[in-house]
């Protein structure tokens, strides 16, 4: 496991000396967010109607801006052809790589929710599932993300690609996730919206790391 340990703490030391990876998708996630006041309208009424999809659609957008990081660094320097022909295991060194942008995006859009909840006039116990539907499913973000980003390692300028690939495949957890928020806010049941975001996350864990590997050995070919 020490392999495994070592590539998750050397990408998050790069994120560390390079910090514009992390935080230009973060500052984009709250700037976004905080225009849609000033865009709409100031009542609380209507903005916490919209507060769930509001959110939702900028994690989705600001995930999807960092996806490009995941693999390319790696790619121009030539670790990822060594990752792909050494004897350790490749799905295990993507999970890896994986974990690490959840760590450096996902916790981040997680942490700072329930100011943006209280922004746009959430109640405590709405701000309460948007964080638990974001813990579930930003992982899924990254899994899934991490597939298209695979897929278009090795080519230039591809983010418009990558859109194309990915948001499809975020919809269903868009509408499950943004449903739970809008659901709770009139105390209405939310289990089946949480068993399925919890579902596509068992799902990801263990289809996405096999899936970008056979992605990333065909795109190193």
């Amino acid at each position: 496991m020490n392999i495994y340990i070592q590539t998750l703490r050397r990408d998050l030391r790069i994120a560390i000396r390079n910090p514009s990876s992390v935080i230009n998708p973060l500052l984009f996630f709250v700037i976004s967010i905080s225009l849609f006041p000033l865009a709409i309208s100031p009542e609380s009424s209507t903005l916490s109607q919209i507060a769930a999809g509001i959110i939702w659609v900028a994690s989705m957008l600001s995930v999807l801006l960092s996806l490009n990081t995941l693999f390319h660094n790696d790619f121009e320097n030539g670790v990822l052809e060594q990752m792909a022909i050494s004897h350790y295991s490749l799905p295990l060194l993507i999970l890896s790589k994986i974990i690490s942008h959840w760590i450096l995006t996902g916790i981040p859009i997680i942490l700072l929710s329930p100011l943006l909840g209280v922004i746009l006039f959430l109640d405590s116990e709405s701000i309460f599932i948007l964080m638990l539907t974001l813990l579930l499913a930003t992982p899924s973000l990254s899994l899934i993300g991490s597939i298209g980003a695979s897929l278009i390692v090795g080519i230039k300028n591809s983010g418009m690609l990558l859109s194309l690939l990915i948001l499809p495949l975020y919809i269903p957890i868009l509408i499950f996730a943004a449903s739970a928020v809008s659901q709770a806010q009139f105390g209405l049941n939310i289990d089946l919206q949480m068993y399925l975001l919890a579902a596509i996350l068992v799902i990801s864990l263990m289809t996405a790391p096999y899936v970008s590997a056979i992605s990333l050995k065909i795109s190193l070919e």
